[in-house]
């Protein structure tokens, strides 16, 4: 079934300024995307401490900073070896990290790969203000538009009405549900189709 065309990602938005190995970077009227920086961890640390970001995400548990510092190195190889990955998402107006959107091979749930999704991961502090749906329109331009995928898919907890919401938004449909392999949760995993892509 065909997804419905993105609404609100335009080319004149989102534009990938620097496509060079490492520099790869997406500007969008809010928000820069871009690869890690060491002064990242302290602030991605922050909000991987907070219980009510980490409640969909794994078995719920926080992380310390020295499991965001082994997540950021992760994150950084995946850029290195696929051409994609997570972007660390800050804020134009204050420079702040917001928290990060991208892709990624989705290697904890077999029974979908191969296969490339999306995802994103923001501080509380920022919810609610549209920065999660309009990052995650601009990383479906960029998987379109740079890295030349076709298709993107996002996995989410059964309940969790924020993502589902952001999910909704991208035009993204529902493809199946499934269990989590590890905790035994439900989730349910969306697709689009990004040649219905409409940037």
């Amino acid at each position: 079934m065909p997804a419905p065309p993105v609404r609100g990602a335009r080319r004149d938005e989102a534009r990938c300024l620097r496509q060079d190995g490492p520099m790869t970077e997406i500007r969008t009227p809010r928000l820069l995307l871009r690869r890690w920086h060491d002064d990242d961890l302290a602030p991605m640390a922050d909000i991987n401490a907070d219980p009510r970001v980490m409640h969909w995400i794994d078995d719920g548990s926080v992380h310390d900073l020295d499991h965001t510092a082994e997540s950021i190195e992760r994150w950084e190889e995946e850029w290195d070896e696929e051409g994609f990955g997570l972007f660390a998402v800050e804020l134009l107006a204050s420079g702040e990290l917001a928290g990060f959107t991208g892709l990624s091979v989705p290697e904890f749930l077999p029974e979908v790969l191969p296969a490339v999704a999306i995802s994103w991961r923001l501080g509380s502090q920022f919810w609610g203000q549209g920065y999660a749906s309009e990052a995650a329109q601009a990383t479906l331009e960029f998987a379109l538009q740079d890295r030349g995928l076709d298709r993107v898919i996002s996995i989410n907890q059964v309940g969790d009405d924020a993502s589902e919401n952001v999910v909704r938004k991208l035009g993204m449909v529902p493809e199946r549900e499934t269990a989590h392999p590890v905790y035994g949760y439900p989730l349910r995993v969306h697709a689009i189709d990004l040649t219905e892509f409409q940037a």
